[in-house]
């Protein structure tokens, strides 16, 4: 027994040898399972098995714990019959390991390569990195306005409104709160914050957006030396530059000169000018709320200013007071009595006095809804913005505007708007007398109504759907129109008989219009407006759209008109001409697109007949600019606004003038120093173009030929095709036709005499049957004073003075 002992107590030592052979060719057994094996070879119940089965049995133990049979211990003792015979050579598995082997090395070499060559371009990049003299890039984060030449400055935008301090006399509490809001581990990191900049990288790569992870360092190193850094790289050598600060200035020096130089809204920059900004006292004197509200703003102090969004601004405000209390800065006592403090209103730099507030605004408001800047980036970015505004032209804009007539009443609003209509670039505006007293622009956000000066729009459509402008419509007044209760008259309830397009165009004649658009459709009326470029709603479903009941800024007005005036393509109306680097490279420029919106013969047609305005019509008094002028009076329902736009081949020009209560509410316009409200507007225009067109040529408008049919294609516009055509006598000077109409005998009025010119003359003819009449009209408003060649001037007849529109 003691023999078998030892031969059972021999076999787990082979047992492991043969374990041993097995696992190189990684098909061993593990010794718990040898073990198990010889312990059952031990307790067979044969009990008489030799030390050679046992010794079998200890090869292949598993084979036997698998199968009983014998087949299965002979395949078992088969396969593992002498050493290493199972790997078939031994070549397969050998080949695969080597193979792993092979890529591992690649991959690590590639790694290690990858962090060399990564740690070589972070040192060469940290021992060429310097820091720059701050002075320099903080003068040059002061944003520049100029004119059209690039040389004349406007104004600026955030000029620099900076009081450098000394950072000893403030509480500690003032940089703490910063410390707060922006870099928790400031007094602990080496001037970045490697897990910061890891999280945002994640961020991005997954989101697609542009988090930074920076350190108060980081960012005083950006602000301060850098300029904004949007880039990989530029982030790189912010962050080297952070470093290098780190080593070379202390905490307190740069947490003292970041809030020196940090933009905090309002125009200020530092802690100082927000101090005064919005609490209206020196930083020393900040309370905890007070540094706790101005550290929360930091990162959009514009959109987070309290007077704009209170909410987030408060919300901004208790975080920082949380951590504050979090990271021992104060207790919670002080914690508990933190309150979001009042601000004071803000207050309005100098450098938007007078007439170039209105321009630094309007310049700001088209770069920030083109989406290409920020509000804060234009205060910040130190660019070097070039507009379109020719100071000259702006000059006498502002002149004319400025130089009230005689007797015009306190309140008077005048707006107005000159741009080249060729590409659409803005030469001047009249927004008011003085930005700071009057903010809202007259000239681009106060609205009006236009009046007649909507009627060339219903003129284009009938010239797009083939009416000849020859076609005759009533002009008599008043008349009722189907679906309106009231009815609608002439300006001072004038009859003009049956007149052509050209006339109704010149003397603006509502009945004529009224007529014309209900055939048109005020659907298509107020299409065509859009589409040429009027943003404002109008009413489709009135047929009064085309007395211009719609209120418009002077602005898109211009805009619209300017589209007939180039033959029908629209250049959209701008004031910015580009945006240049501090190191004169170009960011932006302005984009207007020539569209062509309508048919160049149509808008040929318009201009033809908005010529009679200016040489015999309303506007007469712009003839005496002595330009081929184009151009269209309006004045509102009740007399509540006026306006006129005018224009030659390179310059249009829009006037507009309304007289609101004390309350806003618009009240009638009365006459002043010998104008009407329906006059005064032309008088503006040809004040400013007379200087305006001063040194320029007389360009004609391109010529139109009127093919489309008299009484349209179906020969129910107007009249129709079948009256006889008859000349009116009226005198005109004009390029264009003298109007001519047509008329049924005993049916319209023929002309009488009359003096040409906006003089107030006299027409003569019977008293109670209007000037002209030969007593046998029975048309509608028959009875009404006739005037032609008068242009709006005083009639004679039952109705009394009349004025055109």
């Amino acid at each position: 027994m003691a023999s078998q002992k030892r031969s059972a107590s021999s076999r787990p030592r082979n047992a492991r040898s043969a374990s041993s052979t097995r696992s190189a060719g990684s098909d061993a057994y593990d010794s718990n399972s040898s073990q198990r094996a010889s312990n059952s070879a031990s307790h067979s119940s044969s009990g008489a098995r030799s030390s050679q089965h046992g010794s079998h049995r200890a090869h292949g133990s598993h084979s036997q714990r698998n199968s009983r049979s014998s087949s299965s211990r002979r395949v078992a003792a088969t396969r593992h019959s002498g050493p290493g015979t199972h790997r078939a050579g031994g070549k397969g598995p050998k080949t695969h390991i080597k193979g792993r082997h092979l890529i591992l090395k690649w991959t690590l070499g590639l790694i290690l390569t990858f962090i060399a060559v990564a740690v070589g371009a972070f040192a060469y990049l940290y021992v060429t990195t310097e820091i720059p003299q701050p002075e320099k890039v903080a003068m040059a984060a002061k944003t520049t306005v100029y004119y059209s030449d690039g040389t004349t400055p406007i104004g600026s935008y955030a000029a620099q409104n900076r009081e450098i301090i000394d950072c000893s006399t403030l509480p500690k509490y003032v940089g703490q709160a910063i410390v707060a809001s922006e870099n928790r581990t400031f007094y602990q990191d080496k001037g970045i914050d490697l897990r910061g900049i890891t999280r945002a990288l994640i961020t991005n790569l997954r989101t697609g957006s542009r988090q930074g992870g920076s350190t108060i360092t980081q960012q005083y190193a950006e602000r301060y030396y850098l300029g904004e850094t949007t880039t990989y790289k530029g982030k790189l050598r912010e962050a080297i530059l952070a470093i290098k600060i780190a080593q070379t200035q202390s905490k307190d020096t740069v947490l003292c000169n970041y809030m020196n130089t940090i933009y905090l809204g309002r125009g200020a920059y530092g802690i100082q000018a927000a101090a005064k900004a919005y609490f209206n006292k020196d930083a020393k004197d900040l309370t905890v709320s007070e540094a706790a509200m101005l550290a929360g703003i930091i990162p959009a102090p514009s959109t987070w200013d309290p007077a704009i969004s209170p909410k987030q601004a408060t919300s901004r405000f208790n975080r920082v007071i949380r951590i504050m209390k979090e990271d021992g800065y104060i207790t919670s006592a002080q914690a508990a009595e933190a309150a979001m403090p009042q601000t004071v209103a803000q207050t309005t730099e100098n450098t938007y006095q007078g007439f170039k507030g209105y321009l630094l605004a309007m310049v700001e408001q088209e770069l920030v809804n083109s989406k290409a800047f920020t509000k804060d980036e234009l205060e910040t970015g130190g660019y070097k913005i070039v507009t379109t505004f020719d100071q000259t032209l702006q000059n006498e804009m502002q002149s004319v505007g400025d130089n009230r007539a005689s007797g015009m009443p306190d309140g008077m609003q005048i707006g107005a708007l000159a741009a080249d209509p060729r590409d659409g670039s803005i030469k001047s505006i009249y927004g008011g007398t003085d930005y700071l007293t009057h903010q809202l622009n007259n000239a681009t956000q106060a609205t009006y109504e236009p009046g007649s000066t909507m009627k060339p729009f219903a003129l284009l459509g009938a010239a797009q759907a083939g009416v000849s402008l020859d076609t005759m419509f009533n002009g008599n007044s008043p008349q009722t129109f189907k679906g309106l209760v009231s009815s609608v008259a002439n300006s001072g309830n004038v009859s003009y008989g049956y007149v052509n397009l050209y006339k109704a165009t010149a003397y603006s004649i509502n009945t004529a219009f009224m007529n014309l658009n209900e055939k048109l459709t005020p659907q298509k009326t107020a299409e065509i407006a859009h589409s040429a470029g009027i943003t404002s709603d109008i009413d489709e479903t009135s047929p009064y759209n085309v007395l211009g009941i719609n209120s418009v800024t002077v602005k898109e007005l211009t805009q619209a008109h300017a589209t007939i005036a180039t033959g029908g393509v629209k250049h959209t109306l701008h004031c910015v001409s580009k945006v240049l680097s501090s190191d004169n490279k170009e960011l932006y420029s302005t984009k207007t697109g020539d569209e062509r919106v309508f048919e160049e013969n149509d808008c040929a047609l318009v201009i033809k007949a908005m010529e009679g305005t200016v040489q015999y019509g309303t506007g007469k008094e712009a003839r005496s600019i002595g330009r081929t002028i184009a151009g269209k009076t309006g004045t509102a329902n009740d007399a509540y606004a006026a306006s006129f736009v005018g224009y030659t081949p390179q310059l249009i020009s829009t006037w507009a003038m309304w007289y609101p209560n004390e309350n806003g509410n618009p009240q009638e316009i009365p006459d002043f120093n010998g104008y009407t409200h329906s006059e005064y507007p032309v008088h503006l225009f040809t004040e400013f173009m007379k200087q305006a067109l001063k040194g320029t040529e007389d360009t004609a408008f391109p010529n139109a030929t009127d093919d489309g049919k008299v009484g349209g294609p179906d020969g129910t516009w107007g009249t129709g095709g079948t009256v006889t055509r008859r000349s009116y006598s009226g005198s005109s000077s004009s390029s264009s036709p003298s109007p001519s109409a047509s008329a049924t005998t005993g049916t319209a009025p023929s002309t009488g005499s009359t003096d040409e010119g906006n003089t107030g003359d006299t027409t003569s003819g019977g008293s109670g049957a209007g000037a002209g009449n030969d007593g046998t009209n029975t048309g509608t408003g028959g009875t009404g004073a006739e005037t032609d060649g008068t242009g709006g001037d005083s009639t004679t007849g039952s109705n009394g003075a009349a004025t055109g529109q």
